[in-house]
């Protein structure tokens, strides 16, 4: 039978659910240039160009420098292959790929809050992080976008809840565990892995900590596990660099965007002040690559970028150090801005904004409150990913929702937070009755 803690859920859900497809109709089937969420034109076009049998190409000279014709792996080809075959069956109307990711998204990611937040406090704290996942405005707005974000985030946060359930099981052995029960949790472990990285490689830098994290906490009886689900990752990337090595005659592990990324976002065109949109007098992004490497095709040029970006650095590694101080305060803005929309200014300040003082109030709270050594806690891995998380975006590109899968982790201390709050608001009630009826 459902109890009331199911019901409360179930409503949770339902709302997230309905504001995301509120937002996917908001967007429309229409493909335009929105606040945030350009890289949905990419998309947009290169899923049509995929269906229509030109592959992995665009049909004009395209971002970031891809000649017209040529192959391209900046993008993730896992969602482009959702989009592709959403757009196979549905035509060519991006409504219907926005309503389905939003009703998977729209139950998946504060389900998932839910069940990280009972792992590491409780039910109701559990039931609020999800509560405030299901209204936060940027997953809103992010899960009817056509790009990787709403997946990515939902990938991210299975990953740490499987990593926390891998390491609790690991801790409950009494003896060696069966290879069967190994072999499953490696499976499910190395495809979710492998979800989130064909998303977005990135994530391929978190994951040795994620891996030494799961040892350190788990112990021996955890290496099966991540041997396997290691091999699994590198199964699933495998047919890609292949894929990638055939079309660019040179190793492409997976996409051709580091590169890019770090050149540009290390430039010494910004001295030590960041800008996470180059501003128009300051020129274009394209007309800061070299002329002498214009006629590269696009894997050869993301690793002569990269040369030249970690060139950059060690010409000058006082400003490389002060630059990437300069990106925390676009990391982490909150504030209104008159260069921004209103519909990003209210987005911003209606959700990072609102939720930042209840952030930093359940972090600290889960510091006083800790009753283990820090690193045997499951709390200590979602430390550790909202560090290493921030720590490469300040180091090399920052935008605000590259913050976002940090922001999915924040809510649950933030949920922390709002549950003390109305205990403590629910003790001093209780005081002022009792003081009232003395008197």
């Amino acid at each position: 039978m459902w109890n009331r803690e199911h019901r409360i859920l179930l409503v949770i859900l339902s709302v997230s659910v309905l504001l995301r497809v509120l937002a996917a109709f908001y967007l429309g089937n229409q493909i335009e240039l929105l606040p945030g969420i350009h890289d949905q034109i990419s998309y947009h076009t290169l899923s049509l160009r995929l269906i229509d049998g030109h592959g992995m190409t665009f049909g004009e000279y395209w971002w970031p420098a891809t000649k017209a014709g040529e192959p391209t792996a900046h993008w993730s080809y896992l969602y482009l292959g959702f989009l592709a075959l959403m757009y196979k069956f549905f035509g060519a109307n991006p409504l219907a790929a926005r309503l389905f990711q939003a009703v998977v998204v729209g139950i998946l990611q504060p389900y998932l809050a839910f069940l990280i937040g009972r792992r590491l406090f409780n039910n109701l704290i559990g039931l609020v992080s999800a509560g405030l996942t299901a209204v936060y405005g940027y997953f809103i707005y992010y899960s009817a976008a056509l790009m990787t974000e709403a997946f990515y985030i939902v990938a991210i946060l299975l990953s740490l809840y499987m990593a926390i359930l891998i390491t609790d099981w690991a801790m409950e052995q009494k003896s060696r565990p069966g290879i069967w029960t190994v072999f499953k949790r490696g499976l499910y472990l190395g495809i979710t892995l492998g979800i989130v990285v064909l998303l977005r490689q990135l994530i391929l830098l978190i994951i040795p900590l994620l891996f030494v994290w799961i040892l350190w906490r788990g112990g021996r009886k955890t290496l099966g596990v991540l041997g396997i689900s290691g091999l699994i990752l590198i199964l699933l990337i495998l047919p890609f660099t292949i894929y990638n090595s055939s079309r660019f005659d040179r190793f492409v592990l997976l996409n051709t965007n580091a590169g890019f990324a770090f050149y540009w976002g290390n430039h010494p065109i910004y001295g030590t002040k960041f800008e996470s949109i180059l501003p128009e007098e300051m020129g274009s992004y394209q007309e800061l690559i070299p002329e002498e490497l214009i006629g590269l095709n696009e894997a050869a040029l993301d690793q002569e970028l990269l040369k030249r970006g970690v060139q950059f650095v060690l010409d000058d590694p006082v400003r490389y150090i002060r630059l990437s101080l300069s990106r925390i305060p676009p990391y982490i803005n909150f504030w209104p801005s008159s260069e921004s929309s209103m519909v990003s200014n209210l987005v911003r300040v209606g959700s990072f904004g609102i939720m930042l003082p209840f952030i930093i109030y359940g972090l600290i709270l889960s510091f006083i409150q800790r009753k283990k050594p820090l690193l045997k806690q499951p709390l200590s891995l979602m430390y550790l990913f909202i560090v290493a998380y921030a720590g490469i975006h300040i180091l090399t590109w920052t935008l605000i929702r590259y913050r976002l899968p940090i922001d999915a982790v924040f809510v649950l201390f933030a949920g922390l937070a709002v549950v003390d709050l109305l205990n403590r608001i629910s003790k001093t009630r209780d005081w002022l009755e009792l003081s009232t009826q003395g008197m």
